[in-house]
């Protein structure tokens, strides 16, 4: 069962598959808004963002890879988990690859889309963590001077004090102040947390 309102967005151009996913999933205390195409769910966000998507892969007007890329910029931590039929197993390969969760082949038991959901929503919910961290991490880089700037990508590359005193012509002493105040501002506990931080915020430290 469905823990508190969980909404899910089901895409697919045939009534009766868009009808009997609708009932097994309200039946499991979801709530469900179903689509009979990519545009009519498009034309929805963002007013009913679900916390899932069950998208069919073929589909008229827009195909179910269609969709996915453009969620993909619209939505990017709405999980989207691709129903094929047999003969479009390379699609739904296709899809996974360009970052759907699941792909469920038709015929499918109630169980194996369920668990599919169960999945989705807790990588969403990895997705939803690693971006609030990474906007934590964002607010604390803005507090950085710009010389500041300089001295933590160079630190977070993995350069000694006195690697970057001689990059940016200062002295080993100087580098240690700003180490310090770079360390304060972003909270960060040790190196390997800086480190760890630069990554998250996927900070482009480029060829320094």
């Amino acid at each position: 069962m469905a823990d508190g309102v969980v909404l899910v967005a089901v895409i697919d151009d045939d009534d009766a598959v868009r009808d009997s996913l609708s009932a097994l999933l309200e039946a499991e205390g979801y709530d469900v808004n179903t689509y009979p195409s990519g545009p009519a769910f498009l034309d929805a966000l963002p007013d009913a963002l679900p916390a899932c998507a069950l998208v069919d892969v073929r589909m008229p007007e827009m195909d179910g890879l269609e969709l996915q890329r453009r969620l993909a910029a619209a939505a990017p931590t709405l999980p989207v988990i691709i129903v094929t039929g047999h003969g479009d197993i390379a699609m739904a390969v296709k899809a996974i690859k360009a970052g759907a969760v699941d792909f469920v082949e038709k015929p499918f038991p109630d169980r194996t889309i369920l668990d599919g959901i169960g999945q989705a929503l807790a990588s969403r919910e990895e997705a939803l963590s690693r971006e609030a961290r990474r906007r934590d991490i964002d607010r604390r880089l803005d507090r950085l001077t710009a010389r500041e700037r300089e001295v933590f990508e160079r630190l977070a590359r993995g350069s000694s004090n006195k690697v970057v005193a001689r990059d940016l012509d200062i002295s080993p002493r100087t580098v240690e102040v700003h180490r310090a105040r770079v360390m304060d501002k972003l909270q960060a506990r040790s190196l390997s947390h800086l480190v760890r931080m630069a990554v998250i915020a996927q900070v482009d430290m480029g060829d320094i």
